[in-house]
């Protein structure tokens, strides 16, 4: 295994590592670099994030859940290659003094993280961009404050890093095909795309990992096709390239998108990993499913397609066979009715306790079609298929929707656990109909909407 990046400018070549060593770890231990720390270790306080640059542009990362394998190629910036090489401040290291942004200090190098690739991308939307990163001091307006006062300043020279020019390691196959052959003659080997939940298999389950592949390199599955009435999105595409063509195809889809984990998770999350793992809480598989999604699977050269809802059996199960990828999913462009509704305990980078997606097709004030589905309801992603049922050829008014979310006790039975109980998940999930047919009725529905 050879694996060659940038670190803070500087060219690294490490050989014969584990390939489950995290960046955060390999920094403070091997290169006693302990300005990047470590808070949760699971990708969700943002103390550890770093910049990582690489073909196409800089990202905020976690440290604590990227592997070294993964950095294969790309520049690494972390707080301590922040300043210029004589010791200059970044504008936004300046900006975080002058507004006293710091308190305990404990998270200050991972908010400067963010902070500069924020910069650096010319962005201002500090709220999203900055969501990842937790105060226990809970010093936010502050550090807003210094990242809108450098908005303004240039990118220093120093921070553009041009990733390496490299080649081919063994642990990243380049293209699917090459995938699909290592996959098939390892059944029993672990894909990595983000590692936002493989990550946690080693950091917080202590697993021992081999026959690894990451797929960060395979480039053709990081692509969104446009097939005229449809999208082809490929499966490692990260939810933050999702954002923006959800945004102008199904804007209530890519909403939810926003707060989905932090904009380091979005950045490294994939969306045929969050189909993959089958957690019946994933926010993107309500959402397919509602649209009508088709899964595309590979098992080296054979292909299959399938409706997605048919993927997810039963819990912890998937119609996916042994050394079988998931090499993409095609929704439609178009479905004006879509929306998806996420409660959780945080507004921003939380897991969903019910997520509901809605798809109703109404003709002359008559239900024609309907695509009720909730994540976090059931041991899988599942439609509500008699609440469908009551509302299918019925009007639509109010009297039929509280008919129809009367069903729902009977298409779920949820479980009580630390997100919600059982009770609540069922109300909530009626009342996501109900708010459903408000919204579609002209209602404001949402919080975010709500004006003084």
């Amino acid at each position: 295994m050879s694996i060659k990046f940038l670190l803070n400018g500087e060219a690294v070549e490490l050989i014969d590592g584990s390939p489950t060593v995290t960046l955060l770890d390999w920094l403070r231990e091997t290169r006693a670099m302990t300005g990047t720390k470590e808070g949760c270790n699971e990708g969700d306080c943002g103390a550890c994030t770093v910049m990582v640059t690489d073909a196409s542009g800089a990202k905020a990362l976690n440290a604590c859940i990227l592997f070294l394998p993964q950095l294969h190629g790309k520049a690494i910036r972390t707080v301590e290659g922040f300043s210029s090489p004589d010791g200059a401040l970044h504008p936004v290291q300046a900006a975080m003094v002058e507004h006293h942004g710091s308190q305990c200090g404990f998270c200050t190098p991972g908010f400067i993280g963010s902070m500069v690739t924020a910069h650096r991308n010319g962005r201002d939307d500090f709220d999203d961009a900055l969501a990842g990163n937790l105060c226990r001091c809970t010093g936010y307006a502050p550090i807003i404050r210094a990242a809108k006062a450098a908005a303004s300043e240039d990118v220093p020279d120093w921070v553009q890093d041009i990733a390496p020019e490299v080649s081919a390691s063994a642990l990243s196959p380049e293209t699917s095909d090459e995938l699909a052959a290592w996959y098939e003659a390892n059944p029993n080997g672990t894909l990595v795309a983000g590692a936002t939940d493989v990550g946690l298999w080693v950091t917080k389950q202590l697993r021992e990992l081999t026959d690894i592949a990451f797929l960060h390199r395979c480039r053709d599955l990081q692509r969104i096709e446009d097939q005229g009435d449809h999208l082809k999105i490929g499966a490692g595409v990260t939810m933050a390239q999702l954002h923006p063509v959800l945004k102008e195809h199904h804007p209530s889809y890519a909403e939810m998108v926003r707060r989905y984990g932090s904009e380091q998770v979005r950045q490294a999350a994939t969306i045929g990993g969050n189909i993959a793992n089958g957690s019946p809480i994933g926010d993107n598989p309500p959402a397919l499913i509602a649209l009508g999604a088709t899964l595309h699977l590979r098992k080296g050269a054979t292909r299959r397609e399938m409706p997605i809802e048919a993927f997810f059996i039963s819990y912890g199960q998937q119609d996916r066979k042994a050394g079988e990828l998931v090499e993409g999913v095609t929704i439609p462009k178009h479905a004006d009715a879509m929306r998806c509704y996420k409660l959780s305990k945080r507004f921003d980078q939380d897991i969903s306790a019910v997520c509901g997606c809605f798809n109703i097709e109404i003709s002359r004030g008559v239900v024609t079609n309907a695509r009720i589905v909730f994540g976090g309801m059931a041991g899988i992603p599942m439609r509500a298929e008699k609440t469908e049922e009551a509302l299918i050829g019925q009007a639509w008014n109010e009297d039929n929707i509280d008919l129809a979310a009367s069903m729902m006790a009977i298409d779920f039975t949820p479980l009580s656990d630390m997100r919600a109980s059982a009770e609540y998940r069922l109300l909530t999930a009626q009342n996501m109909l109900r708010r459903y047919f408000a919204e579609l009725s002209g209602m404001q529905v949402s919080v975010l909407e709500v004006k003084a």
